[in-house]
């Protein structure tokens, strides 16, 4: 009879663990997942999941879907989903990925985004499953001296390990010491929730390591951390970041969500495919095949995965909608101001790209990406391919300076747009 119990646990251990690492970069430590799993199945008690939101943006956009649907799915396996929301934490700033202090907002900013991902967090995870809860509550009270004991358990030398600081130090570049206090007061979150696991994007690995390393420092057990592939945003660069404008928010109208899709490079469309939409894996690779041979057109492609996206957020055949009022928006000779500005992809100019204060048109075509060569862009241009700000640029010798870039839309073809900031 054990026997056939524990092959029913095991059964069900593995059966979870591959639901869990689906999609996931790194697990540290699959066997600390397994061990924790096992003892969460044995002894009917759910674990404890983790997932800390900074609230420098009030809306939920699909960069954070991929996170926050991995915890609906822990929470639909039975155990416990904790969202914090950083209202506390935000005050201070993320320092991840940055080379400068990051701005400051008011405690009445944080207040009302928080208020508006509250709101909208709940089109993805159960309401019924979820423990939502600000930092504040448990950093606010602090004393000085309880700051003292949590910053008595780490060295600075740890700290400057990250690439962020490590860079900044090495290049003469301000670090406050409240950013040093970042990555503790989040450490701090695992240990007053006693966290069995954290989730988080790639570039949160350092702040859930520090995580681990606290609870061993307060004698708990160190929670599995598990990191996600960053979503790129519309530029194809960046990650997908409210603060970048290059996101696409879950709750934008459904024409203007299927359009920014649309507005995605090819060549990251199928990194959208495999972190955010529903499609089979089977399914996706038999579309990037097909794609790479030349047998399918990859906007026939993309439409596919803007239908699904927008299905998903805004009900069963908004995606169809959406694609119809795309369709009719974007017939020829229309140019709808206010929809181009919402998806173009934003593109900063920098000092170093113009001499004597001008640019060769030729030159910018390759700098922003719609050329790979100067006999390239010719054509387009010699085409009337290229506007500006639905203005046609026929004169290959035309040079521009940088005030008659500032905010205006480059648009290549009928539906390529790069707004200069």
């Amino acid at each position: 009879m054990d026997r056939k119990k524990d092959n029913l646990i095991n059964k069900e251990i593995e059966r979870q663990f591959n639901i869990i690492i689906d999609k996931a970069k790194d697990v540290v430590t699959q066997d600390e997942l397994k061990q924790k799993l096992f003892k969460s199945i044995s002894e009917n008690k759910p674990l404890k999941i983790k997932l800390g939101i900074d609230l420098t943006a009030p809306d939920v956009h699909l960069g954070h879907t991929v996170v926050l649907n991995k915890l609906k799915e822990f929470q639909d396996l039975g155990h416990i989903a904790i969202l914090i929301l950083g209202d506390y934490t935000t005050r201070v700033g993320d320092p991840s990925g940055r080379t400068k202090v990051r701005p400051i907002l008011s405690i009445e900013e944080i207040k009302k985004n928080a208020e508006t991902f509250r709101n909208q967090v709940f089109r993805i995870l159960d309401p019924d499953k979820t423990e939502l809860v600000n930092n504040s509550e448990w950093l606010e009270p602090m004393k000085l001296e309880d700051v003292i004991n949590i910053t008595s358990r780490y060295t600075l030398a740890r700290l400057l390990e990250r690439n962020d600081f490590s860079y900044r130090f090495k290049n003469n570049i301000p670090i406050s010491i409240m950013e040093i206090l970042y990555p503790l007061m989040q450490a701090y979150d695992s240990v007053v929730i006693k966290a069995d696991i954290e989730l988080g994007g790639t570039d949160q690995t350092f702040n859930l390591l520090t995580g681990r390393d606290m609870q061993r420092e307060f004698n708990q057990e160190p929670q599995v951390i598990i990191t996600f592939p960053l979503l790129v945003g519309t530029d194809g660069i960046e990650k997908m970041s409210k603060s970048l404008g290059n996101y696409i928010g879950i709750t934008e109208e459904k024409d203007i969500m299927f359009a920014k899709i649309m507005s995605i490079s090819d060549d990251v469309m199928f990194d959208y495919f495999k972190l955010i939409s529903n499609f089979t894996y089977s399914k996706i690779e038999e579309l990037e095949r097909n794609v790479s041979e030349g047998k399918v057109n990859p906007g026939d492609v993309k439409r596919k995965l803007a239908r699904n996206i927008v299905n998903i957020y805004q009900g069963k055949n908004s995606g169809e909608e959406a694609e119809r009022i795309f369709n009719t928006k974007f017939k020829i000779g229309f140019f709808d101001k206010e929809l181009i500005n919402e998806i173009s992809r934003p593109f900063k100019l920098k000092p170093e790209m113009f001499k004597n204060g001008k640019i060769w048109l030729i030159k910018l075509l390759n700098e922003v990406g719609y050329a790979r060569s100067n006999s390239e862009a010719r054509r387009l241009v010699e085409q009337k391919g290229i506007k500006l700000d639905n203005d046609i640029l026929s004169n290959v010798d035309l040079e521009l300076g940088i005030d008659e870039l500032r905010g205006k839309i480059l648009q290549r073809g009928k539906r390529e747009y790069i707004k200069f900031v």
